[in-house]
């Protein structure tokens, strides 16, 4: 695994986001939508909208879902799922961890498998 730090956990409050770009191992620039749901649990998924060349991470973050800001489709924020159209296909989902000073750091380059 290759974790990378993103951010800190003073950078989010619950049911917020932010965008981030992560270089995956191969080189690539790999955009990642950070969120905290309304538990405060922290999650990594994919930053650009299935549906639409979008950001997600400039959505709203309702419970443990983000909404895309241009077309309203809701997405998963555990498992990456599509849950409204007009989106079908699922965000990525990456591991991310947070350490005891605060940190927050996330893999691009290992997936959990699809749920």
């Amino acid at each position: 695994m290759s974790w990378q730090q993103v951010c800190t956990t003073a950078d989010l409050e619950p049911e917020s986001a932010l965008s981030v770009e992560v270089r995956a191992a191969n080189g690539a620039v790999v955009p990642v939508c950070i969120a905290r749901d309304c538990h405060g649990t922290w999650h990594a998924v994919g930053d650009i909208c299935t549906h639409e060349d979008v950001n997600l991470s400039d959505g709203e973050v309702f419970d443990t879902t983000i909404e895309c800001p241009k077309h309203g489709a809701e997405f998963d924020l555990c498992s990456g799922r599509a849950l409204t159209l007009p989106a079908v296909t699922p965000v990525p989902v990456y591991p991310l961890t947070c350490d005891n000073e605060g940190r927050v750091f996330v893999d691009v380059d290992t997936r959990p498998e699809e749920k």
